[in-house]
């Protein structure tokens, strides 16, 4: 057996060594290029926003050119830059009042730039992992012989032009030498926001928080200022409403009862979010039922209400429909990829123990698509769906609830007898529970929730709800529903509870 030379092995140590700083430098070095060039573009505080990481330590949001940009710390050495794009807006006073709206319940954004700065860090971590192992498969690649010959040329006029040539590779791409044009923006200064605003209450929230010190006229402190109040009204009023919310009298279930919290006509008010989640949580609801129109015109601008409400519930079994002015695709697909059972005219298992069953509006998301098939009218869906409900029934079992955003769609499943109850909105005024007597006998409820944005028309967006604002408790046993009850949140924060109403379905039904 020969004999290893103690200096060959200190040798492939020392080698060893050197591959690995090469390997973890270059890993390290194009991770953070990666990171710091990456971006996602994604709907933040209802525009299309393009989210860059930075190593500054500042989130700033850069408003465009008519705006002033703002920041604030983030506590850490990871910032983010945010670039505001298009929106969708009547005035730049409805923008701003929408933007101190969508600043009062903050949260849902956030998680949103924050899993977006998180992909590019995963991503920017696997690239550069890669790249870091470019040298080690090169190193072994080439073999002891071949790379002697390398560092044996490397001693040559050829291998010393050979070696300018890489290190000015770089140097090429970089282009240290070439710098932008003095901008408008680089000539303006930050300043914190209680300097800019000097003579303005400011809330205690807003410390931290800078704005650049460009041309801004007297209107722009203006609209900041009828921000900062619709901000700090909104907050006031949601957060007293939520706290309040936890002593209502309202019907406790027994052991072997689950209640399922009905919301629907949001209408993007995301205030109302959090008070929803605390009348659930005092009446022990696990379950969600969406009737939908959580959205204005149904367009990606408005993913900020459907993120503010997914936030609030995610931790319950979440099921909905889409509503008339959920209109296309948007929120269906966007709940969905969320989480939520989005309900399609098909029986589904639901957490009571009896079936669901629910449907889009025929008015939204293609003008009455019945699973495959388009161009079906209103009465003509709720035939279909009376179809599909009591085909269930036939085979033994009835659907113990039909979510719908318009009561009325389940309206021919009730006459025929093939439900225990409908549940829907769409009118913004509560109604029922109300029997039904279907064929044979067979006798189902019909229950209309009122507008959870407290919803004048579509628009909700406000310091407080623009009427009373409503949500629902549905309590079931043994697989069907057994009572109904409503609670209100009044325009001037005073709570209204309705009676707990028994569904009484005999044996038949």
């Amino acid at each position: 057996m020969p004999l290893r030379r103690p200096g060959a092995r200190s040798g492939r140590v020392l080698t060893g060594l050197v591959l690995a700083a090469v390997c973890l430098t270059v890993a390290v070095s194009s991770g953070l290029a990666f990171f710091l060039g990456d971006s996602r573009t994604v709907v933040v505080a209802s525009h299309d926003a393009v989210v860059t990481p930075t190593f500054d330590g500042y989130v700033a949001l850069r408003t465009g050119p008519l705006l002033p940009d703002v920041r604030q710390a983030t506590g850490g050495p990871i910032g983010v830059d945010l670039v505001l794009g298009k929106t969708q807006s009547s005035s730049v006073e409805e923008l701003f009042a929408r933007y101190a709206f969508i600043a009062s319940e903050p949260d849902s954004q956030v998680a949103k730039v924050t899993a977006a700065v998180r992909d590019m860090a995963v991503s920017a971590a696997l690239r550069g992992a890669a790249l870091g192992m470019v040298p080690l498969g090169t190193w072994w690649l080439l073999g002891p012989h071949r790379r002697g010959q390398l560092f044996r040329g490397v001693r040559t006029r050829k291998g010393v032009a050979a070696a300018l040539v890489l290190v000015s590779v770089p140097l090429l791409l970089w282009q240290p030498w070439s710098a932008d044009e003095e901008s408008q923006e680089s000539q303006g200064e930050w300043e914190p926001l209680e300097t800019f605003m000097a003579g303005f209450p400011i809330p205690a929230e807003a410390a931290g928080i800078e704005i650049r010190n460009s041309a801004t006229t007297v209107q722009t402190q203006r609209l900041i200022q009828s921000a900062v109040d619709t901000y700090e009204k909104s907050t006031e009023f949601y957060d007293r409403a939520a706290e309040e919310a936890g002593a209502l009298e309202l019907h406790e279930p027994a052991d072997d009862e689950t209640v399922a919290l009905v919301v629907s006509d949001r209408h993007d008010n995301i205030g109302m979010d959090r008070v929803a989640r605390a009348i659930g949580d005092r009446a022990g609801a696990t379950v969600v039922l969406d009737a939908g129109d959580d959205t204005s015109t149904g367009q990606p601008w408005e993913a900020f209400s459907l993120d503010s409400l997914n936030r609030a519930v995610d931790d319950l079994d979440r099921f909905a429909v889409a509503g008339n002015h959920d209109n296309g695709p948007f929120v269906a697909g966007y709940l969905d990829d969320l989480g939520w059972q989005m309900l399609d005219g098909t029986a589904v298992d639901a957490p009571w123990g009896g079936l669901l069953m629910g449907v889009d509006d025929p008015r939204s998301s293609g003008l009455g698509n019945w699973r495959d098939e388009t161009g079906l009218s209103f009465s003509e869906v709720g035939e279909r769906l009376a179809d599909a409900a009591c085909e269930v029934a036939d085979d033994g079992e009835r659907i113990s609830t039909l979510l719908v955003h318009d009561a009325n769609l389940g309206g021919e499943s009730l006459a025929r007898g093939c439900v225990d109850l409908v549940v829907g909105g769409h009118t913004h005024v509560q109604a029922g529970p109300e029997l039904v007597e279907g064929e044979d006998g067979r006798a189902g409820y019909t229950f209309t929730n009122g507008t959870t944005g407290g919803a004048a028309y579509a628009i909700a967006v406000g310091s407080k709800p623009r009427r009373d604002a409503d949500v629902s408790l549905v309590t079931y046993r043994d697989g069907h529903p057994v009572g109904t009850q409503w609670v209100r949140l009044r325009t001037n924060g005073v709570f209204v509870v309705g009676e707990y109403a028994e569904l009484v379905l005999d044996d038949e039904s």
